[in-house]
């Protein structure tokens, strides 16, 4: 399973790289802003920034919600560098744009879904991604890791090669979930890729460790 940032933080997504893990980055214009991120042009040089640092996928999000708009915006972003996903929101509109794009060899991730249907159609239209956001349907009291194994008996079924991205993933086992499942890429938060690394026996086992080696060299 391929693992994914999201965050529009450099240095997040810097440490993420140099631990060695990282295969992309998402981000969406609610991380720019977080990160102080405002205007067009800061906004697309960030892009280029993230491109910069990973050698991997950079899911970067169209804010037009009509067809040509999507369009536009998204010829625009991926002209920025050859890493750039063009994200596109799963509306009527944005699966006509997924089948524009698809023609034209553009990678997208569909973004927002939260059914299986609006996956096939996704799918169908030839998006490169579907990102179901399982944290945000915890939220609502339904299991968002159901429907990332709905999504993958589906695209199983008929060799859909579009690839599952769980998305809005919260904690470690969510990332567990994902993979035990087949989810194709897993993007969330720096810590919880970074909270994997935990286990109480880990610490006191390399506690131990040291402590029977300074024993040894006093």
């Amino acid at each position: 399973m391929k693992f994914f940032i999201d965050t529009a933080n450099l240095k997040e997504i810097k440490e993420a790289h140099d631990l060695g893990v990282l295969d992309g980055v998402t981000t969406n214009p609610s991380l720019m802003a977080k990160e102080g991120i405002t205007g067009h042009d800061k906004i697309m040089q960030h892009y280029v920034d993230i491109c910069n640092i990973v050698d991997g996928p950079v899911s970067a999000e169209v804010i037009s919600t009509d067809f040509e708009g999507m369009v536009r915006e998204g010829e625009a972003l991926a002209e920025l560098h050859e890493n750039i996903v063009v994200k596109i929101p799963m509306i009527k509109d944005g699966v006509k744009a997924l089948k524009y794009f698809a023609e034209r060899d553009i990678k997208t991730n569909c973004t927002l879904i939260f059914s299986a249907g609006q996956a096939l159609l996704a799918a169908k239209a030839g998006a490169t991604y579907v990102s179901p956001f399982v944290g945000r349907l915890d939220d609502i009291s339904t299991d968002g890791i159901d429907l990332i194994d709905q999504i993958r008996a589906i695209y199983d079924n008929y060799f859909f090669e579009t690839q599952i991205l769980a998305a809005s993933v919260r904690h470690p086992m969510h990332i567990i979930q994902c993979a035990e499942i087949g989810a194709d890429v897993m993007t969330g938060p720096l810590k919880s890729i970074l909270a994997l690394l935990n286990h109480p026996l880990t610490d006191s086992g390399l506690a131990q460790f040291l402590a029977d080696y300074q024993k040894g060299n006093k």
